[in-house]
């Protein structure tokens, strides 16, 4: 089999059909759009959530807070997972990708205080709960905040 014999399979693909180019296409007179009304005219239709005058469902519903659109998410970790480390280690987002704890990190880090730390790191991230940093100083650690 050559390059030039391949084809697709039958009935996969299909010929577009040309709108507005007379009657031998099939789709001659209104071309496809039907008769009169806003969606037959040229430049004719309406915007995306118009709901035909009637009150569209994003203004219906009712809104609480507010919703900063600069905030920078940070990822969420317990304290429980730095025991997969050495006694002794920097810990930072390098090496928490490394050791496979999360796969990608955009922002940086926020260390939440569930669970228990049992050896002594030096942890740096992006911030901390207070009891993350309790606790990872209870254990005779440091929590720098990078």
């Amino acid at each position: 089999m050559y390059i030039h014999e391949l084809s697709p399979v039958a009935g996969s693909t299909h010929v577009d059909k040309r709108k507005g180019r007379g009657h031998a296409t099939g789709n001659g007179k209104t071309a496809g759009r039907g008769h009169k009304g806003q969606k037959a005219r040229s430049g004719g239709g309406v915007r995306i959530g118009f709901e035909g005058g009637q009150m569209p469902l994003a203004r219906r519903i009712p809104k609480r807070g507010f919703n900063n659109i600069f905030a920078k998410p940070l990822d969420g970790l317990n304290v429980s997972v730095l025991n997969k480390f050495e006694d002794g280690a920097v810990v930072d987002v390098q090496a928490i990708l490394d050791a496979g704890i999360i796969s990608k990190c955009k922002y940086g880090v926020k260390f939440l205080g569930n669970g228990e730390v049992t050896k002594k790191l030096t942890v740096k991230a992006a911030a901390f709960s207070e009891t993350a940093k309790k606790k990872i100083e209870a254990a005779g650690g440091k929590a720098e905040v990078v």
